[in-house]
């Protein structure tokens, strides 16, 4: 595999809170020469992005980042702004204080909610692993297939950890086979970009696509 080819597995991101739009702006152009799956931005930047770059690149942004115990209702209002904006995927974060009250049917209604919201627009649903004992990512496995989304995502890059290849192994066993996989937190290296893609990712979120460059 070429890094051209790894380049377009790359969720191409920069969700730091202190990010300029001069940095936005490299991004964006970063994005377009190393040809990447998307970009993932602050929700903020979306419509001046969409309407300097337009259908140049793929624009993805984050709902309930990086916590996730926001309100249902503000989260779809979230996301209707974002859509609004332009934004062609979601990145969403689950309410991890449900799942750690064994609330599972309320996570997988939420998320369900926001898939309706969202159409045909990707939905990527965050689960924030670090957090999670096993019975309950596989309990997130299972809702996420249930729901509709499009992905499972391993991490948010802002919690105590982030992807492990153990996570993807156990997300390949338990979701439907109509959904896919996106790890993210902590890839940095090309090796790692290979690994997590040889398991079994269709996307990578990474803010550290140059080294492939």
């Amino acid at each position: 595999m070429n890094n051209r080819e790894i380049a377009h597995y790359i969720d191409h991101t920069l969700l730091k809170p202190v990010a300029t739009a001069e940095q936005i702006d490299e991004l964006c152009k970063e994005a377009i020469e190393y040809e990447t799956a998307s970009i993932c931005i602050p929700p903020n930047y979306v419509r001046r992005v969409k309407a300097k770059y337009g259908d140049s690149l793929k624009v993805a942004t984050v709902i309930g980042f990086p916590l996730g115990y926001e309100a249902t209702e503000a989260k779809l209002n979230e996301c209707e702004v974002a859509l609004e904006d332009g934004a062609d995927e979601i990145d969403m974060v689950i309410d991890i204080t449900a799942v750690k009250n064994g609330e599972y049917a309320a996570v997988t209604g939420e998320i369900c909610s926001m898939k309706k919201l969202c159409g045909d627009h990707i939905l990527k649903v965050i689960v924030e692993t670090c957090y999670l004992t096993e019975e309950e990512k596989i309990a997130m496995c299972k809702a996420v297939t249930e729901a509709g989304a499009d992905y499972i995502k391993t991490s948010t890059g802002f919690g105590s950890a982030g992807a492990t290849l153990e996570d993807v192994k156990l997300f390949k066993e338990h979701i439907g086979p109509a959904v896919k996989i996106k790890a993210a937190g902590g890839i940095r290296t090309k090796e790692e970009m290979v690994a997590y893609i040889e398991a079994g990712c269709d996307r990578i979120g990474c803010s550290s696509t140059k080294v492939l460059f």
